[in-house]
């Protein structure tokens, strides 16, 4: 562990970090692996009739969207027969001569006083019926929302699942300055990596932050004084509040599904044990109490239980275990392999995510567990997985690996089809958190 006894560190919070854009560490995704045969869909560059350019395409967001999530294969305009805007000009004959599985119009128009109002329509080629179609407004810095509207809309409609485009993740980035100095920062973005804003810099270590169920804080780790402690920070404000200084570790920071309590590392008794914090009174309850290092704490979706990480199976070999919180009845999950760690119960209650070692390669990869069956699925081919999360709708998990010496972002879909890739434009990047809906 990094000494903890250093220089405090400055710390500038979101207003002033917002004037260094251009120390953001972007992410941008690169799709490593698709589904065998996507969708193919025309998404027709949409009608501008305001003054000027458009800072935010909207056409071509929607477009990298659809394509990033592996699902959908865009047709490219040059191959395009004509352009229409709206239902009165579309002639479905022409895409489905082209192979157009889907077509998508729209214009953009601009009502005044720095007003804009987008119209979609979204149509079924083959079976030549128009599925849905809408007037939606907002100003121009909110046209990357109203891109992502669409895009979840669509992949909603054609896939049956909720779309995540208009989520947003957390990621801490690492810039090595020289032998004695590092740079963090706790970064957010759009879910493609776009809009990327510092919520936090420090010249000591940001780990584990993780989304209120909200979506409205967040909580994290941070060493920017003589020991780590626990923040949670208001995203709207930039308002911060420390929640714990106790004498040791302060980590793992994890929200509950209510909200209302935060689970988390300390090892202010001894060992690393799992406690949680009521936070309508800052209540701290003790939940393990064991010779062994107890972390990684995580929530099953019902929030009656915690999944975490212990040695106390023996051999020094981390292994997953749950907590039952009325009766403190402790349960281990993981058998096979030789490291099972960072477990994340899926909403169904039954499959268990996680960083797994098997008995033959010294490799981790993503995996995933039948609690019932006790089979195990390996997600990923990259081979130090850590820190994976889970989108909101449970269809992909990030997670960082190793690209070289380099700390990169990766994404897998839960059936393994599609994997993207999310490096940044600089530095290290890791510990990513997909925040949740924001409804």
């Amino acid at each position: 562990m990094r000494e903890m006894a250093r220089t405090v560190t400055r710390i500038f919070l979101l207003a002033a970090a917002l004037l260094a854009a251009h120390a953001h560490a972007q992410l941008q995704i690169v799709i490593t692996q698709g589904v065998d045969n996507p969708v193919q869909i025309a998404i027709v560059p949409f009608e501008w009739t305001g003054f000027g350019v458009l800072e935010d395409n909207v056409t071509d967001i929607i477009n990298a969207n659809l394509r990033n999530s592996g699902e959908f294969a865009p047709i490219a305009e040059a191959n395009m027969l004509s352009t229409p805007h709206e239902q009165s000009e579309v002639f479905l004959r022409d895409w489905r001569f082209l192979g157009a599985d889907y077509l998508l119009v729209g214009k953009i128009t601009e009502t005044g006083g720095g007003a804009m109002q987008v119209q979609y329509e979204f149509f079924d080629v083959l079976r030549e019926q128009r599925l849905m179609g809408e007037v939606l407004g907002g100003s121009r810095t909110q046209l990357r929302d109203v891109a992502h509207n669409i895009s979840d809309k669509i992949f909603e409609q054609v896939t049956g699942v909720r779309g995540a485009f208009a989520t947003k993740l957390l990621y801490v980035t690492s810039q090595r300055v020289n032998a004695d100095l590092t740079n963090y920062q706790l970064n957010m973005s759009d879910a493609d990596g776009g809009r990327s804003q510092v919520l936090l810099t420090s010249q000591e270590p940001i780990m584990s932050p993780s989304w209120s169920p909200d979506g409205t804080r967040i909580a994290y780790s941070s060493f920017e004084s003589s020991r780590p402690r626990i923040y949670i920070q208001e995203l709207s404000s930039g308002a911060r509040r420390q929640m714990t200084d106790f004498p040791g570790i302060n980590s793992s920071p994890v929200f509950s599904p209510d909200g209302t309590k935060l689970a988390m590392v300390l090892s202010k008794d001894g060992n690393p044990d799992i406690y949680v914090m009521d936070l309508r009174t800052n209540d701290l309850r003790r939940i393990t109490n064991h010779f062994a290092i107890d972390t990684e704490p995580s929530w099953t979706p019902d929030g009656k239980s915690l999944i975490f990480t212990s040695e106390r199976g023996g051999n020094s070999r981390p292994q997953i275990y749950q907590v039952d919180l009325d009766t403190g009845w402790v349960e281990r999950l993981t058998f096979q392999g030789t490291y099972n760690s960072k477990g994340l119960m899926l909403p169904d209650g039954v499959n268990l995510l996680m960083v797994h070692r098997d008995n033959t390669y010294d490799e981790y990869h993503l995996a995933i567990q039948n609690i019932d069956r006790g089979t195990i699925r390996i997600l990923t081919e990259t081979s130090l997985d850590e820190s994976p999360s889970i989108a909101p709708n449970a269809s992909m998990v990030i997670y960082a690996s190793k690209a070289g010496n380099r700390g990169i972002l990766n994404a897998v879909s839960i059936d393994g089809r599609v994997k993207f890739r999310l490096p940044a434009n600089q530095g290290d990047v890791r510990e990513p958190a997909w925040s949740p809906f924001f409804d």
